[in-house]
């Protein structure tokens, strides 16, 4: 068997070839100090490749995109190598490059995967979850820093590297957070991830679904809600603070009408309507662009009216009263304090109250709920359908009261016959006043 001496690897521009101002870049392999050149078949501008550290000049994004390209590149020949050197072949600088141009079909990176997921998606989803994709990106880039990675190819990726991944994020303590990620926000990510990887095998890039034996579990969660008294505390709370008053009215705006916080601060006049009657809102969730049409409850309307005049309002064009998602949450909390809620009081449980408080335990039928939600699947709105304990409590006497009712019943027609049946007074000669005496002695000694 035979091995080689030397292996190097690097990379240089071809000027000669430049057009545009812009160069092919070449990766150079040497072995034995025979040397062969291999295009990258990329191009990068003549000012912007340093010649000294071999690499794209500055840190923008395209700077980053085109040096991990490189350093894949390497680490794709050094593969290569390595392959040779174990299975006992000739290492030649020829031998790498076949290698290297036989893999080359199946080059597609990880990062090449996330950049087209990214393209694909930027006009087709909602702002939010883009940002949810963003944020698992985020993390997978960590990762593979932590694994001394920068970029790996599609073919790598297997049940291993699934595993690893989620032991990382269950491991880790995002920036602010007192305790490592929750199981079911590792699953998202997971689960984000495995949407980018199957649209890879649809395009053909890899061979094999390295999901295919991967098995999503999420955790049950109660989604927690007020209960009415405590909805009652907080819109019935006279507020010093001008600003907690504004989020009190719109986390209130929300517990009656069952609108997202992105959805309410979306609205403006275009979105109410009136027919004989009553007052609707019309629009289309931000989420899932599913168009929902809301009848106005009073307590809703009462916070309309506060502000359909508002100094705030008429300034932005709005319905109500504009703020962030954080400052709102952030105000919430202390909300909760002064009205003594020990509930994690967020802008969503306003959602879930709308669900379960308003709706559910007041009997409206949970289609209508799914419709009023904007839910595209009605599983998604029977996470809601819960009973509240005062609910169980009152069907229970109500099941009681029927139980006593009958017992009752029971029981007289028993005790009238027994007397009946051991009175020695023939009935024929019983009178038939003294036969309704008979049976209201046993009547009251039912009730007795």
């Amino acid at each position: 068997m035979r091995t080689s001496k030397t292996f190097s690897i690097s990379f240089w521009l071809d000027t000669k070839n430049a057009k545009n101002d812009e160069c092919p870049i070449y990766a150079r392999v040497n072995v034995n100090k025979k040397r062969l050149s291999i295009s990258l078949k990329r191009k990068i501008p003549i000012e912007s490749w340093n010649s000294t550290t071999k690499r794209y000049r500055g840190n923008s994004s395209q700077a980053k995109d085109f040096n991990r390209y490189l350093e894949l590149s390497k680490s794709r020949l050094f593969n290569c190598y390595q392959e040779l050197l174990n299975e006992g072949k000739v290492i030649t600088s020829k031998a790498i490059k076949d290698r290297f141009l036989k893999d080359d079909s199946q080059s597609h990176s990880l990062q090449e995967l996330i950049a087209y997921h990214t393209k694909k998606i930027e006009r087709t989803l909602t702002p939010g979850t883009i940002k949810n994709f963003g944020v698992t990106e985020k993390y997978i880039n960590k990762f593979l820093i932590q694994e001394r990675n920068k970029d790996i190819l599609l073919s790598e990726l297997n049940f291993q590297f699934l595993s690893d991944f989620s032991t990382f994020l269950s491991a880790y303590y995002p920036q602010g957070h007192p305790k490592a990620m929750s199981h079911n926000t590792v699953m998202k990510h997971i689960q984000r991830l495995r949407k980018m990887v199957t649209l890879a095998y649809n395009l053909e890039w890899i061979d094999n679904d390295p999901f295919r034996r991967w098995k999503m579990t999420f955790e049950k969660v109660d989604r927690e809600f007020l209960s009415n008294n405590e909805l009652l505390l907080i819109k019935d709370y006279k507020f010093k603070s001008m600003r907690l008053d504004r989020v009190r009215d719109l986390f209130v705006f929300s517990c009656y009408t069952g609108l997202s916080f992105i959805d309410i601060k979306q609205l403006t006049k275009d979105n109410i309507w009136l027919d004989d009657t009553d007052t609707w809102i019309s629009t289309f969730r931000q989420k899932t662009n599913t168009k929902i049409k809301i009848p106005v409850l009073e307590q809703a309307q009462s916070i309309l009216d506060k502000y359909e005049v508002h100094p705030v309002t008429q300034v932005s064009g709005s319905l109500l009263p504009i703020i962030t998602n954080e400052k709102a949450n952030l105000y919430l909390k202390e909300i909760a304090s002064k009205v003594n809620i020990e509930k994690n009081l967020t802008f969503h449980m306003a959602r879930h109250t709308f669900a379960t408080t308003i709706a559910l335990s007041n009997g409206m039928p949970i289609e209508t709920v799914s419709k009023i939600l904007g839910h595209s699947k009605i599983t998604t709105t029977q996470i809601y359908a819960r009973v509240m304990d005062h609910k169980i409590k009152e069907d229970m006497e109500a099941v009681q009261a029927r139980i006593n009712s009958k017992t009752k019943e029971l029981q007289a027609t028993s005790i009238s016959r027994n007397v009946i049946d051991t009175s020695p007074l023939n009935l024929s000669e019983l009178t038939k006043d003294e036969l309704i005496v008979k049976l209201k002695e046993a009547l009251e000694q039912a009730n007795n």
